[in-house]
């Protein structure tokens, strides 16, 4: 018989493993607090990966991710419309006077019969 060094455990039959463990969700406000810490560059990412308990993989998606969309946190919002919403205004435009034709008519109509 061979012997190893950790203990057996019997199967219940419930399927469920009692290595299952549930699965961790972290905040914005924990990654970009990590991803900072990776931008400053103080320490390696597999030391901050240590002292904030994740995946050194998390911590340079993180810090990716935050690269990526920092441009977007200084963009000014008073800029000149996308395509789509000049679009959908011109569409707006359009209907608006095809309403006020229809309105007229009606109008006219009503003034002949009543």
């Amino acid at each position: 018989m061979i012997r190893c060094g950790f203990p057996l455990e019997e199967s219940t039959g419930s399927g469920a493993s009692s290595m299952s463990r549930k699965r961790r969700a972290f905040g914005g406000a924990f990654k970009a607090k990590v991803a900072l810490a990776a931008i400053r560059g103080d320490k390696t990412t597999a030391q901050l990966a240590a002292e904030y308990e994740v995946h050194t993989s998390q911590v340079t998606a993180w810090k990716q991710q935050l690269l990526e969309q920092a441009p977007t946190l200084f963009e000014d919002g008073r800029q000149k419309k996308p395509d789509e919403t000049i679009a959908d205004e011109q569409q707006l435009y359009e209907q608006i006077g095809r309403l006020k034709v229809e309105n007229e008519w009606l109008k006219k109509k009503s003034a002949q019969l009543g």
